[in-house]
């Protein structure tokens, strides 16, 4: 994952982590760990299986039975299509603060929370 005298972005973003732990700085911490999620959901694997129809059972197309039967190997994203998640991290964030906006005094400090993690997510995309 990681490449020749470079860090990659998912690196900077878990010692970021690492580093907001430890100045119990909540929104970032929140901010990272989300993202860490995001990052993790992208790589999942594509759960929709083609099934055929053999003598009335459900097979399904290409199964194996046994040990390890069940494990496939998770997409790999590269630094680009990790910065890609974040930037959409980033946009959902400045999207809800918006709305808080909208919503008046009441959603004031939400707005800026979220503003906040967008700033944080910010900095591990900006070169």
């Amino acid at each position: 994952m990681s490449t020749v005298g470079r860090v990659t972005i998912r690196e900077r973003l878990r010692a970021g982590l690492k580093v907001a732990m430890q100045d119990r700085d909540k929104a970032s911490t929140g901010a990272i760990r989300s993202a860490l999620g995001a990052i993790d959901n992208a790589e999942a694997v594509d759960t929709t299986v083609a099934t055929d129809r053999i003598d009335g059972d459900a097979r399904i197309a290409g199964a194996v039975a046994g040990a390890g039967s069940t494990e496939v190997r998770r997409r790999t994203l590269t630094d680009d299509e990790v910065a890609d998640v974040l930037r959409a991290e980033i946009v959902d964030r400045l999207d809800a603060a918006t709305e808080y906006d909208a919503a008046g005094p009441a959603g004031v400090e939400r707005a800026a929370l979220l503003r906040a993690e967008a700033a944080t997510l910010e900095r591990f995309i900006a070169d």
